[in-house]
C-alpha cells in the first residue's frame, strides 16, 4: 500500500478534542434544549416531518425528537395510510409532549412526500424503502427542507449520480444533509478509525467485512392486496425496491471499507452469490448470501461476505489487517505493538446523529454526508451486479450505468415480478 495520509492533527491533540467533544455529545440533549441561535424560519421549535412510517422511521423520529428538545413532530407521510396510523399510535406513547401531527397533516400514496414539501416544516427524515430516496430527496433540498437521509440513498446507478448532484445543491443551499450511515457517528468506532488512520497498525494490507445474520420480517399477503401492494409492504425482497441485502443492510460494512480508504471508490469488484434459503416466490428476486473482492488502485483488498439465513453462525465486524497489527472496528479494539481498546462514552450513535444535525442548523454550520452516503451505495451496487452477473464490475460503469431499476408509473395494480438473476447468464444491463 502506498505510505499513509497524515493526520490532519496531531494524535494527542486530536483526541483531546475527541473527548471534549463526546463529552459534549453525551450532554448533546440537555445542551440543546436551549438553542444558541434561532433558525431562519425565525422561531426557536424545529418543526419535523417523517415520510416513512415503519420500524425505522418511528425509530428516527424517536431519535430526532431525544435529540433536541425544541423540536416538533409536526408531519407524516407513508404510502400506506394503516403505516402512518400505527406510527402515529406507538409515536404517542413515546414522544407525545413533542408531537402535533393533526389528521390534516398525514398524507398518503406514492405522492404524498410532495405534499410533505409544501408544507412549512424545516426537517425532513427520510426513511422510505431506498428506491424512492433520489426523487424525495431532490424534492426536499428543492423546498429548502434540511434532511436526515437514511441509507442506502438508491438501487441503482442513475439514482445514485441523482443524489450526488441534490447533495451539491444542499451545499450551495447551506442545507444539512446527515446520513443513516450511522457508524459514521458511533464514537468507539470513531476513535478505532483515527487511530488506524493515524498508523496504529502501519499500512492497512487487507479489510474483511462480515455481515452473517439471520432472516428479517416478512409481511405476508392479503387477497385485496394487489401485486404493486404486496410488493411495497414487502420491499425488502424487491431488488428495484431494497437493492438487495448487499444494499440496504451491508452498505453498513461496506461503508466502513470506504472510510478505511479515505471515501475512495474501489476500481473493480468480483463475486459470487445466490438463494440456497429463499427459494420460495414469495422471497421475491432478491439473493439470500453474497461474498465479494473489492480492489483499489493502491492495492488494497476488501474481502466481503453478508448472509440472511435462519439457524445459522451469525457475525458482524470490520476486520482490518495491517502491517504492524490488526483492528476490529465494532470491537473498538487494537492489536499488535500498540494494543488499545476503546473505553470512552457511548452514547447511541442513533441519538448521536440526531444531535450533530440539529446542532449544525442551529449553529448555522451545515452537514453534509452527500459524497460518501453515495459512494457506499455505489460501492455495495457494484458488488451485487458482480454477483448477479457473475462478471468482474467497474465503479465507473456502474457510475454511469443508465439502468434504472423499478416501474415506469406507480400504480396500486398489476405489476411485474422480477426474475430471479442466474450468474453467467444475467447481463449488466446499460440502457
Amino acid at each position: 500500500m502506498s505510505e499513509q495520509k497524515p493526520s490532519s492533527t496531531d494524535p494527542s491533540r486530536r483526541r483531546f478534542l475527541q473527548t471534549t467533544t463526546a463529552a459534549a455529545i453525551v450532554g448533546g440533549v440537555s445542551a440543546l434544549a436551549t438553542p444558541r441561535t434561532v433558525h431562519a424560519a425565525g422561531s426557536d421549535t424545529l418543526k419535523v416531518a417523517l415520510i416513512g412510517c415503519g420500524g425505522r422511521g418511528s425509530g428516527a423520529a424517536v431519535n430526532a425528537m431525544k435529540a433536541d428538545k425544541n423540536v416538533k413532530l409536526t408531519v407524516m407521510a407513508d404510502a400506506f395510510s394503516d403505516r402512518i396510523e400505527s406510527a402515529k399510535k406507538n409515536l404517542s406513547r413515546s414522544i407525545a409532549d413533542q408531537m402535533d401531527v393533526p389528521a390534516e397533516r398525514c398524507f398518503a400514496g406514492f405522492d404524498a412526500y410532495k405534499q410533505v414539501m409544501e408544507t412549512d416544516v424545516d426537517v425532513v427524515l427520510l426513511t422510505t424503502p431506498p428506491h424512492f430516496r433520489p426523487v424525495q430527496l431532490e424534492a426536499a433540498i428543492a423546498a429548502g427542507k434540511h434532511v436526515f437521509c437514511e441509507k442506502p440513498v438508491a438501487v441503482d446507478g442513475p439514482g445514485v449520480r441523482s443524489v450526488l448532484e441534490t447533495s451539491r445543491k444542499a451545499k450551495d443551499k447551506g442545507l444539512s444533509l446527515v446520513s443513516g450511515l450511522c457508524w459514521r457517528y458511533d464514537l468507539g468506532v470513531q476513535e478505532t478509525m483515527a487511530r488506524i488512520k493515524d498508523g496504529a497498525i502501519g499500512d492497512i494490507t487487507a479489510i474483511q467485512e462480515n455481515y452473517l445474520t439471520g432472516a428479517l420480517w416478512h409481511r405476508g399477503d392479503k387477497p385485496e392486496w394487489s401485486q404493486m401492494e404486496y410488493q411495497v409492504r414487502n420491499w425488502l425482497y424487491y431488488t428495484w425496491l431494497s437493492g438487495d441485502h448487499i444494499v440496504e443492510q451491508h452498505i453498513h460494512s461496506l461503508d466502513k471499507a470506504l472510510w478505511l480508504n479515505d471515501d475512495v471508490l474501489p476500481t473493480r469488484c468480483v463475486g459470487l452469490g445466490g438463494r440456497q434459503v429463499r427459494t420460495d416466490k414469495m422471497w421475491g428476486n432478491v439473493f439470500d448470501h453474497f461474498a465479494v473482492c473489492y480492489e483499489w488502485d493502491s492495492g488494497v483488498k476488501t474481502f466481503s461476505y453478508t448472509r440472511q439465513m435462519p439457524g445459522c453462525m451469525n457475525n458482524v465486524e470490520d476486520y482490518v489487517l495491517g502491517t504492524k497489527g490488526s483492528a476490529k472496528v465494532l470491537a473498538h479494539q487494537i492489536s499488535g505493538k500498540d494494543e488499545w481498546k476503546y473505553s470512552g462514552p457511548k452514547p447511541s450513535m442513533y441519538d448521536v446523529e440526531h444531535v450533530e444535525l440539529f446542532k449544525s442548523i442551529r449553529n448555522g454550520q451545515p452537514i453534509n454526508n452527500g459524497e460518501y452516503m453515495s459512494y457506499s451505495t455505489l460501492m455495495a451496487i457494484m458488488g451485487r451486479e458482480a454477483c448477479y452477473t457473475g462478471q468482474s464490475i467497474s465503479s465507473e460503469e456502474m457510475l454511469n450505468s443508465t439502468t434504472q431499476l423499478g416501474p415506469q408509473t406507480y400504480e396500486w395494480g398489476d405489476v411485474a415480478s422480477p426474475e430471479v438473476a442466474v450468474p453467467g447468464v444475467t447481463k449488466l444491463a446499460q440502457g
